[in-house]
C-alpha cells in the first residue's frame, strides 16, 4: 500500500497515528505530496483524489481511498479484528458519532482558521480568504474543545472506554492547534489530562518520524 501525504499535516497524523496502533506502517511506503506547492490542487494529484485532500491510501489494486475516517475504517478491518473503529454495534456508533463530532466542531474549524485567518499555505495556495469567518471557525473550535472537556469529565476516551479513532482526531486538533498558536484553555483540565495521556503513546509520539527509514524524510510545515 502506499501513502500520499504530507510528513507534518493534522490530517495525515491521523492516519499515521492510525498505522502504528494496529502495527501496518511496515506495510505501507509514503509517497510526499508537498502542500506549500500546491502540489495536491495539480491535476495529476486529482487523479488520485478529486478533492484534492490529504492523506490517499493507494492499494495494489489502483483503488484510491481518500478521507481519514474511510482510510481508517479500511486499515482496521484488514485482519478481520477492528480495534479503532467499534465492535459492537453500540461500539461502532459511538466512534463514528464522536469522531465526526471531533471534525466538524473542532478539527475542521482549526483549519477553516488556518487557511482563511492567518496567512495559511501562502498566496499560491491560499487563492481566496476569509478573514471573518476563519475567526468565527476560531471561537466554534474553542466552543468545541469546551464540549470536549465536558465529555472527557465522565469517560477515559472520547467515544468511551477504549481509545478509538475518534481519540486520534482530537489528538490531530492538538496538532493543527499548535501549528497555528492557538491556545486551548487550560482551564479545560480534563480535556489537557487526557492529552498528556495521549501524547504517552508511542503512536502519538512516533508519527511525525514514519516513513523516514525508507528515505521518505518528511518536510516541516
Amino acid at each position: 500500500m502506499t501513502i500520499h501525504d504530507f510528513g507534518r499535516g493534522p490530517y495525515p497524523a491521523r492516519v499515521r497515528i492510525a498505522l502504528a496502533e494496529l502495527n501496518l506502517q511496515d506495510k505501507v511506503r509514503f509517497v510526499e505530496v508537498d502542500l506549500r506547492t500546491g502540489a495536491h490542487k495539480r491535476p495529476e494529484f486529482l487523479e488520485k483524489n478529486y478533492s484534492g485532500t490529504l492523506p490517499v491510501l493507494e492499494l495494489a489494486d489502483g483503488t484510491y481511498l481518500a478521507e481519514c475516517t474511510a482510510i481508517t475504517e479500511y486499515l482496521d478491518h484488514l485482519e478481520g479484528r477492528p480495534r479503532l473503529t467499534g465492535v459492537s454495534a453500540r461500539e461502532r456508533g459511538m466512534v463514528h458519532m464522536t469522531n465526526k463530532r471531533a471534525e466538524i466542531e473542532l478539527l475542521d474549524p482549526i483549519s477553516v482558521y488556518f487557511h482563511h485567518a492567518t496567512p495559511g499555505l501562502g498566496p499560491h495556495v491560499e487563492l481566496y480568504q476569509n478573514p471573518e469567518w476563519g475567526e468565527r471557525m476560531r471561537d466554534r473550535a474553542l466552543r468545541g474543545a469546551r464540549y470536549f472537556d465536558d465529555l472527557l469529565s465522565t469517560r477515559p476516551y472520547v467515544a468511551g472506554e477504549t481509545f478509538s479513532m475518534a481519540d486520534i482526531t482530537v489528538v490531530a486538533a492538538f496538532v493543527f492547534a499548535d501549528i497555528v498558536k492557538l491556545t486551548i484553555p487550560l482551564r479545560l483540565g480534563h480535556l489537557h489530562a487526557w492529552h498528556d495521556r495521549m501524547l504517552a503513546r508511542p503512536s502519538v509520539q512516533g508519527w511525525r518520524d514514519m516513513g523516514r527509514s525508507t528515505g521518505n524524510c518528511p518536510l516541516e510545515a
